[in-house]
């Protein structure tokens, strides 16, 4: 039987992983965040090893992959990069491991832990080997169309989100009547999406792209019902992602709660 680590953010998004891999017959050894990651993950995992981020160091971390005969490794789940900028403001640990890359953007942080990951042997993996039934199709999935003048907000904040992408800042923005209300950067789509709210009140979409070099070893991007939780909430009209290297977690039930709340989703 494979052996497979799993290095688990927060949300449900590891468990559905770890549910996933499961089936392909593979042993999960976890590692998990405290007080960050969900705890029902244990229940899901063969092994699972908590990690107190205020205390994690990253000689014992490796030393313990190494320990597991973890060869690869899949990181899966979000972990609020502004965690490691107050710990590396008192650790000369984590100060270390912000020095080594070219800047603090996430791609560049990310590649520096993969190559510290390989020197000890251990590859790090896209979770897709796993998930190929959560890559959705082309087309709008809602019942509900997006309407002409929502249609010129897609088109319109389509050609801005693929240039702010490619600035790695971060991966969302809302439009309305052609203007762009708010911009992702540290804080995540949730609230990307509630600031739009104070901002111009209900009826704007919400588009979420993936880099154009997006490594779907790495955080890779999903839309879920949470996601259209905070849009009903905050009176967001559309959803706009795109197809093929963007996760759509629990397909039936996130466009359901679209439905039920008159927002249209649209993979492009």
């Amino acid at each position: 039987m494979d052996r497979l680590g799993l290095l688990a953010g927060s949300g449900n998004f590891p468990i559905v992983f770890a549910k996933e891999a499961k089936k392909k017959d593979v042993k999960i050894i976890a590692f998990a965040a405290k007080d960050i990651t969900e705890p029902g993950l244990a229940n899901f995992v063969d092994r699972i090893h908590w990690i107190d981020v205020n205390k994690f160091k990253i000689p014992g971390f490796l030393l313990l992959l190494m320990t597991e005969r973890i060869k690869k490794i899949v990181m899966v789940g979000k972990i609020d990069k502004s965690v490691f900028y107050k710990k590396a403001n008192k650790d000369n640990d984590y100060g270390e491991m912000f020095s080594v890359s070219k800047d603090n953007m996430d791609y560049s942080m990310l590649n520096e832990i993969t190559k510290g990951l390989k020197k000890v042997g251990v590859d790090v993996v896209a979770g897709t080997e796993y998930l190929e039934n959560l890559l959705p199709e082309k087309g709008v999935l809602s019942r509900r169309q997006p309407s002409e003048k929502e249609n010129i907000d897609i088109e319109f904040g389509m050609r801005i989100a693929k240039e702010i992408v490619k600035l790695d800042i971060g991966q969302t923005i809302t439009v309305k009547n052609k203007m762009i209300v708010s911009i992702e950067a540290m804080e995540g789509t949730d609230e990307v999406i509630k600031r739009a709210t104070d901002l111009v009140g209900h009826g704007f979409t919400v588009i979420k792209l993936p880099r154009p070099n997006q490594d779907m070893r790495w955080d890779v991007p999903l839309i879920g019902p949470d996601t259209i939780k905070t849009m009903a909430q905050s009176g967001a009209s559309v959803l706009v992602f795109e197809s093929g290297k963007m996760y759509f977690m629990d397909r039936d039930n996130t466009i359901n709660q679209a439905d039920l709340n008159n927002i249209a989703i649209v993979c492009v």
